[in-house]
């Protein structure tokens, strides 16, 4: 893959730096956001922001930071008459109505739906979050703490979009991607909705492994962390596979003109791809791709070779629709 700065993609993409009003993202929000735009498609419109403050039972500022998760998790997306609920909203939190079904994860219980959420975060392809996109796919360093970020994050945009934003800017970015991760430390005994944790936290994807000396602020000291790369059963081989043709997709283009076939090495450590975003292990992708022909009933077949082992997609088959993918973790269970 092509470096960060270098991918021509980067110049096209219309990359959020703010709109999230310094708030991660709470449990009840994107429930809320769909279900408010499919009783009011309007509600969540920059000019509807007193009455959306009402529906929803928050202040401003939550208004317009949950309107910015739904939009960049694509629980909802922008119409003519203000937002619409998408294919995955309906589907996680409301069901079908035409043919009745049970929404799959109304109160974001299970596991897979946060690594989904997380995906489409590190993934998005419309308006996706600098930061995001950045910290989850192209930084590399061991660890991860506020000084060493900041400075990549101020260089990167600098380098890259030649252009600046305030440092007050970048250091929101860094906090907003921090608490969607890390747990956070409120006053003992306050039990705010602004204090709430984020449901990413579940992840245990970011983990404290010590501190260091701050290159910002000398003589203060913050707290280091780095990425849980080690395999996640959690992430089911349904799931796994779901991803990678949405990888796929997104990075080789529609079905009748993508390449056939993707070397092992883009699945793990490619921009966007499975292994980078859910940060898993080689060998652990490897065991993943081995079963992946009988998970996607022959659609993907991984051909082992000493030379460049790959995977194949195939005309037979089919991948994990998202019902599949709970249909399939409730099978094992």
């Amino acid at each position: 893959m092509p470096e960060f700065a270098n991918d021509p993609k980067t110049h096209s993409m219309n990359y959020r730096f703010s709109g999230h009003e310094t708030f991660s993202c709470r449990y009840a929000w994107l429930p809320k956001a769909v279900h408010a735009v499919k009783d009011d498609p309007a509600i969540l419109s920059p000019a509807r922001e007193d009455d959306a403050m009402v529906a929803l039972g928050v202040g401003k500022n939550m208004v317009r930071s949950i309107r910015f998760w739904a939009e960049t998790t694509g629980v909802i997306q922008l119409t003519g008459d203000g937002h619409d609920f998408t294919e995955l909203g309906a589907s996680i939190f409301i069901g079908e109505d035409e043919e009745p079904t049970a929404p799959l994860d109304p109160f974001l219980e299970d596991i897979q739906t946060l690594w989904l959420i997380h995906w489409k975060l590190s993934t998005s392809k419309k308006d996706p979050i600098y930061v995001w996109d950045y910290l989850i796919n192209q930084y590399h360093e061991p660890e991860i703490h506020a000084s060493g970020v900041i400075n990549a994050l101020k260089k990167s945009i600098s380098t890259t979009f030649k252009k600046s934003v305030s440092d007050r800017s970048i250091v929101e970015l860094w906090d907003v991607f921090l608490h969607s991760y890390v747990p956070s430390r409120s006053k003992k005994g306050e039990v705010k909705e602004d204090n709430l944790d984020c449901p990413l936290i579940e992840l245990d994807l970011l983990r404290p492994i010590g501190e260091t000396q701050s290159a910002i602020n000398p003589g203060r000291w913050e707290t280091k962390y780095a990425f849980r790369w080690e395999e996640k059963p959690e992430i089911s081989p349904a799931l796994f596979a779901y991803c990678l043709e949405d990888y796929w997709l997104a990075r080789f283009g529609g079905k009748n003109v993508q390449e056939q076939s993707i070397p092992l090495h883009q699945i793990v450590s490619g921009r966007g791809s499975p292994g980078q975003v859910f940060k898993i292990p080689e060998w652990d992708i490897r065991s993943r791709l081995l079963g992946i022909e009988n998970t996607t009933k022959g659609y993907f077949v991984f051909e082992e070779s000493a030379a460049i082992p790959r995977v194949i997609r195939t005309s037979k088959g089919e991948v994990p629709s998202l019902d599949q993918v709970y249909a399939y973790e409730e099978a094992i269970v």
